[in-house]
């Protein structure tokens, strides 16, 4: 086969590929991150206009979900430790959407070709649940921390407050909190809000 022609294909490949799969450099920095992957500021903007998710709120719990790996997934589980038995949840992608959430998107949505790898996808995903989140349990498309609350432990599990007996989750959620803060002030700054 030609070098041409290889060049080619593998040109191919990459371009059908759907997302990221490596994170942006500087997690930190909400400018940064939007600096290097233009399509994440296009594709937030889109949902913040359809959904009314602020983009520091989305910016924030793709961060907690995925660090920005598009075929990001959950650990392997082992029996006995060495022999694998699958991965602890059908979550996959930017938003660590599970298959069934994921379906349900799709329908309500009729985004029948949606995938959770690309971003555009992913950002609709996340205001489409926290839209739900606003009508179902009254929580601000605003409240990070609340949202990302209802996001983890599903809008039954919300509205049963299964998260207070999880200190572990109130403290993540009290992170991406923090973080959708510091997002938002550092993207007034550099002008993306």
């Amino acid at each position: 086969m030609s070098r041409l022609l290889r060049l080619g294909l593998l040109l191919l490949l990459v371009s059908c590929g759907g997302g990221e799969n490596t994170a942006p450099r500087n997690l930190d920095n909400a400018c940064s991150i939007l600096e290097q992957r233009p399509r994440y500021h296009s594709a937030m903007k889109r949902a913040e206009r359809r959904w009314g998710v602020p983009i520091h709120v989305q910016m924030a719990t793709i961060y907690q979900e995925s660090k920005f790996i598009a075929n990001a997934k959950t650990p392997r589980k082992y029996a006995l430790g060495i022999i694998p038995m699958g991965r602890q949840s059908t979550a996959y992608g930017y938003s660590q959407a599970l298959d069934g959430t994921w379906e349900d998107y799709k329908r309500s949505t009729r985004n029948y070709g949606a995938r959770r790898n690309k971003i555009t996808d992913a950002t609709d995903f996340i205001g489409w649940y926290m839209d739900q989140s606003e009508k179902k349990l009254g929580i601000s498309k605003w409240d990070a921390a609340s949202q990302y609350l209802a996001y983890h432990e599903g809008h039954g599990g919300y509205a049963r407050g299964s998260h207070h007996k999880k200190s572990w989750l109130m403290r993540v959620a009290a992170q991406v909190g923090q973080r959708a803060e510091m997002y938002q002030r550092q993207l007034i700054v550099c002008g993306k809000l």
